[in-house]
């Protein structure tokens, strides 16, 4: 049994799902500290070196993508759960292979995530979907694609898909299409 509790920290820019979730989690018996940007998140995990995170993908003015490596050299041994209301599966590789440990789609909750947290590898039983994503769904993971390979920039993105910059923001602002 530990002596301390388990230090987590939740780096989200929505501060309603930040209270829930401390809340949450400070029953379970966490150490919790939240941080609503990237810079605020790489200040707390060098003084709390956290042991487990939530890191959101898309913060107000930065991408969860680009904090990870960074938050990752502050605590290496950081176990990090990616948590996103726009998933692809773009996003969802580069998360893993940047050093998460998984990947969720909001809303999560904190029983969700911490099954995540301690999900030590993966499940060769897990169900296949029965139906093939929607047109739109298809439409919605390769325009993440290539926004991801533009490194976040509307322009570059919107050129390479070859429409207009507006057409492509008000696409951006919508919800993700399901399956």
């Amino acid at each position: 049994m530990q002596d301390q509790p388990q230090r987590l920290l939740i780096i989200d820019d929505d501060e309603m799902f930040c209270h829930v979730m401390q809340r949450a989690m400070t029953r379970r018996g966490f150490e919790v500290e939240v941080a609503n940007d990237a810079e605020q998140a790489l200040m707390l995990a060098h003084r709390q070196q956290p042991d487990i995170a939530t890191l959101d993908l898309k913060l107000e003015h930065s991408s969860g993508l680009k904090l990870l490596p960074e938050l990752l050299d502050v605590v290496p041994e950081c176990r990090v759960v990616v948590l996103t209301g726009y998933s692809s599966i773009a996003t969802a590789v580069e998360a893993i292979k940047l050093g998460a440990v998984n990947y969720l789609c909001k809303p999560a909750d904190a029983d969700e995530i911490l099954t995540a947290l301690d999900k030590q590898s993966g499940d060769p039983n897990t169900e296949l979907a029965d139906n093939p994503p929607s047109i739109n769904r298809v439409t919605w993971e390769h325009i993440q694609k290539v926004l991801q390979e533009h490194d976040g920039n509307i322009s570059a993105t919107a050129r390479a898909l070859g429409m207009h910059r507006r057409t492509l923001q008000r696409k951006l602002q919508k919800r993700p299409v399901r399956r």
